[in-house]
């Protein structure tokens, strides 16, 4: 796995922090300096703890679970989405759906829903419906595919919580945090990182930021995925090797 350099970090504006005046002390730590009103975060540790995620990323992508990302903010939603999207990894765009983690079997059920009207549509049982009815059951799928449809995948809690901005993402981390869920996060000077397993400090605001630390954790993930699916490729290697030393005595007892 690639390490990410500061110069690049530099480039991408990362080092930006909020006003002065904004600050949480908690974030002091992450912080090199104050210029123009503006704090500014310590990029050297910023690339450490990036890579800390990183690696604890890969790990959970190479073990089989999945990966929510949460970021509802506009200048994050289209990156998030791709880049999450890329790695076949759940991610919540839109508007929280509260009790997403807490109450997943009742999010599951949303998600059948749309499963289940999708079947309609299919088997025709949708064309049997009134014109009225078939408009509900259509504006009824709209909406749960722009809430849900990114996570219609995810058939179990996620292994972990990957969000953009803490403070807007509040319900969510709650939620992680009462069911344990490690929370992975980029966290600008103005939220408290206590409230996160794995911090990376970093501007949330600017898309430039979002993307450079997004490529780098989606690019880990990557490398995960590809690390488990080389380990299922050579288990099964493996069994069919297994199984022709098995037969081939049998074969020669018939020889004979």
């Amino acid at each position: 796995m690639a390490k990410v350099e500061v110069k690049e970090l530099l480039d991408g504006g990362v080092h930006f922090g909020h006003l002065t005046r904004k600050w949480d002390p908690n974030m002091a730590p992450y912080i090199y300096m104050e210029r123009n009103g503006i704090h500014i975060i310590n990029l050297y540790k910023t690339a450490a703890k990036l890579d800390e995620a990183s690696q604890a990323l890969a790990k959970i992508a190479a073990s089989g679970r999945k990966i929510l990302f949460v970021a509802t903010k506009k200048q994050a939603k289209d990156i998030v989405s791709e880049k999450a999207g890329n790695v076949n990894m759940p991610y919540i765009t839109e508007r929280w759906p509260g009790g997403m983690l807490t109450n997943f079997v009742t999010i599951r059920k949303a998600v059948k829903k749309m499963a289940s009207i999708d079947r309609m549509k299919k088997d025709g049982t949708f064309m049997t419906l009134s014109k009225k009815e078939r408009l509900q059951v259509d504006r009824l799928r709209a909406k749960l595919e722009k809430n849900l449809g990114s996570i219609s995948d995810m058939t179990r809690l996620p292994g972990a919580l990957f969000v953009v901005d803490i403070k807007r993402e509040h319900i969510a981390i709650k939620e992680a945090q009462k069911l344990n869920i490690p929370i992975f996060a980029m966290v600008d000077t103005n939220s408290d990182p206590r409230q996160v397993d794995y911090v990376i400090p970093a501007n949330d605001d600017a898309s430039k930021s979002i993307d450079k630390i997004l490529t780098h954790v989606t690019n880990a993930i990557a490398g995960g995925l590809a690390e488990r699916k080389a380990g299922k490729e050579a288990k099964a290697e493996g069994k069919t090797e297994a199984k022709a030393v098995e037969a081939a005595p049998v074969a020669s007892q018939e020889e004979e």
